[in-house]
């Protein structure tokens, strides 16, 4: 989530690329839960959340091609498991139901991707190992073969979609010292 979230803002301070941020209801859960809640807000001001399948309303505007692609990332195992079985109840399964029947590229990241356990990292820094479920996997793999739907298999990949180089090093850190410099340029002024 972290390394997502950090690669977005490393690609709008980078590109100037007007980017829409909506976060499932969910969503604004788990960016408290990993403490981004406030820099989301400063990040990346005008991002909407999750009222309902159709509020903000963007499947009409993503159907259209108003906006150049779709990105769910990261999508939980839930929001593939409900994609993949065309339950559309949230904005973000609304909007790739919706999105899928028009001409807007689709492109999803998938927590859930290969057998075994990771390692990750809970919000404090420490370790600890998931085990994936073989459903949530099958389900990723489904969502694959989906038409008008592009996997992605690292956050890194988000770097390609908008054509511009991959860092050489941890966005993370990456990210953190472009906001260092920002604020020092502010303060100067």
């Amino acid at each position: 989530m972290i390394e997502t979230y950090s690669i977005l803002v490393d690609i709008k301070n980078r590109t100037g690329v007007e980017t829409m941020v909506f976060l499932s209801k969910e969503g604004e859960t788990v960016m408290k839960w990993y403490h981004l809640w406030d820099k989301i807000q400063n990040d990346f001001p005008n991002f909407k959340v999750d009222a309902g399948p159709n509020s903000p309303f963007i499947a009409g505007p993503l159907q259209m091609g108003y906006y150049d692609f779709l990105l769910i990332a990261p999508a939980t195992a839930n929001t593939v498991a409900k994609i993949v079985y065309g339950i559309a109840d949230t904005l973000v399964t609304n909007a790739v139901s919706q999105t899928a029947k028009g001409k807007t590229p689709i492109f999803i990241l998938p927590v859930d991707q290969k057998r075994g356990t990771v390692k990750t990292a809970a919000p404090s820094g420490r370790a600890f190992e998931l085990t994936m479920r073989e459903v949530d996997v099958t389900n990723s793999e489904k969502l694959a073969q989906m038409e008008n739907i592009n996997i992605l298999t690292s956050p890194y990949e988000i770097y390609d979609i908008f054509g511009i180089e991959r860092p050489t090093e941890d966005i993370t850190v990456k990210v953190r010292e472009q906001k260092r410099k920002k604020a020092k340029k502010v303060a100067e002024s």
